[in-house]
């Protein structure tokens, strides 16, 4: 009797490339894909940071690099990621929430988050699909999405209409890009701990609502973000696209 070979998890000899990777999710799909092997190029706006970010890992012996790239400026994200690329992986992680009631969204925040959520991660997106189809190599983009791209929230209109929107895109290039062996997914975390939600968490209205809903009784961590994103990157989910992986603790299960 033949037995079935469990697909490997291992990502050795593929490059990943991680925007907002400076802290945050962003850092630990960085280090998660690292540990599993990959070569990571840790990308966000100020090289400083991620300077400290390829040191530290490179101290644990992990394969890093850094790439300085604002994914508000469109403009610019086809020359650096052709000049880098192509990608075997990739991870949109850069993000930006202005939350106010939505009597109160201005011009200002609606086009800020817009930038970055939206038109950044599809134009990152398209630039690397574009680069693996040139170079006919398989690949796996991951949108860091949110659990508010599936429900909404208090405060957060524009940033639950951004995500519900990278939602939408990553369905469709899933299916324009299936055979091309490009698998497009997102991960769609609950509240996690980070220092830019810290606020959130200070306010003890707020904690107490995130609390309620998520069903697992407990805050998200970075910790909980590091595993689904080396499966989606992975042979394991080879037969995945066009999917939303929640990580919400049960949030959108009622």
């Amino acid at each position: 009797m033949k037995l079935p070979t469990t697909p490997s998890f291992r990502l050795d000899d593929k490059t990943a490339l991680i925007t907002g990777a400076s802290s945050g999710i962003g850092l630990g799909c960085a280090v998660a894909l690292a540990e599993a092997g990959a070569h990571v190029v840790v990308s966000a706006r100020r090289i400083d940071k991620l300077h400290s970010v390829v040191d530290a890992m490179k101290a644990k012996g992990l394969s890093a690099e850094a790439m300085v790239m604002d994914v508000a400026d469109t403009n610019a994200i086809k020359e650096t990621i052709d000049n880098k690329g192509p990608f075997d992986i990739l991870v949109n992680s850069a993000g930006l929430g202005r939350h106010a009631p939505s009597k109160d969204t201005s011009l200002e925040d609606f086009d800020a988050v817009m930038n970055v959520n939206l038109r950044g991660a599809y134009f990152v997106t398209q630039a690397v699909a574009n680069g693996l189809i040139k170079a006919k190599k398989p690949g796996s983009l991951i949108n860091i999405s949110s659990q508010m791209g599936h429900v909404g929230g208090i405060d957060r209109a524009v940033y639950s209409a951004s995500k519900h929107a990278v939602e939408g895109f990553t369905k469709a290039m899933a299916i324009e890009w299936g055979s091309h062996q490009i698998r497009v997914n997102t991960i769609c975390p609950t509240f996690i701990r980070t220092p830019l939600t810290q606020s959130t968490f200070d306010n003890p209205d707020r904690k107490e609502w995130i609390e309620s809903k998520i069903k697992i009784g407990r805050i998200g961590e970075v910790e909980d973000i590091m595993g689904a994103v080396v499966f989606l990157a992975s042979a394991g989910s080879a037969m995945v696209t066009g999917s939303a992986l929640m990580v919400d603790g049960g949030w959108t299960a009622d």
